[in-house]
């Protein structure tokens, strides 16, 4: 049985998909801080492995990746998902230690379970880490300063972690996520009716989890560096 950590798999983006892998018969770590979540999620899953966590400290996250790679037999790959996105606001209104909590999320954060992961897989021989980017790592939304250079800097850190495990078998790639219906996207709809503006076109969760395993499923062989998936009516490309 292949197993996966997913991180921030107690709602949106990271539910979806590791309901996704429990589906096609994977042994899953369900790793996010709300721990009663999780569990629904790992209901009536025997493949399922509830990891409370915080993915900002880094002693608890490398005990919760070597348990889970104790008791499942080893790490085959990891969804590094977890992040935050903070209310918009321009970059002189935004408050420093909102700033440093954005940072500590969504760039430490994936650095330390990347970090824990690489070391597994570098005893195996073998293995896949597939962080999520945003369409944040290409172009910013209104008042997103912290996110924005999050998700640029996570480009980074794919580049530099596939070039690291290139020479010893482990592969890394990014997916890049534009208005998937989730939570967070659901607030920026009724933001945007509250203005009376448009709201932003959404496409539905399940084709980012399905993405994502496919990206899993892959072979050592191949590797998918970068992927976008989108909403068709976000306004990505094109002239304005």
């Amino acid at each position: 049985m292949k197993t996966v950590i997913v991180t921030g798999a107690s709602s949106g983006i990271g539910r979806a998909t590791a309901e996704a892998f429990l589906a096609a018969g994977w042994r899953v770590g369900l790793a996010a801080r709300r721990q009663a979540e999780l569990e629904a999620v790992a209901a009536d899953h025997a493949g399922a492995y509830v990891m409370p966590l915080d993915v900002t400290d880094a002693e608890a996250v490398d005990g919760a990746f070597a348990r889970f790679a104790e008791e499942a037999g080893r790490l085959d790959c990891l969804f590094n998902n977890a992040g935050i996105f903070l209310p918009a606001a321009p970059i002189d209104r935004i408050d420093p230690a909102d700033w440093r909590r954005a940072v500590e999320v969504n760039l430490t954060g994936m650095f330390l379970c990347a970090r824990a992961a690489f070391g597994l897989m570098r005893g195996q021989g073998n293995g896949r880490i597939i962080n999520n980017g945003s369409i944040s790592a290409h172009v910013p939304r209104p008042g997103a300063a912290s996110y924005t250079a999050t998700k640029h800097a996570i480009t980074g850190l794919t580049k530099q972690i596939a070039l690291d495990g290139r020479d010893i078998g482990i592969n890394c790639g990014q997916i890049d996520i534009g208005n998937a219906e989730t939570e967070m996207v659901a607030n920026l709809v009724r933001d945007a009716k509250a203005r009376g503006e448009e709201p932003p076109a959404t496409m539905d969760v399940a084709h980012v989890a399905d993405a994502v395993l496919r990206m899993a499923e892959l072979p050592p062989t191949a590797n998918v560096l970068f992927q976008t998936i989108m909403a068709p009516g976000m306004p990505f490309v094109g002239r304005g």
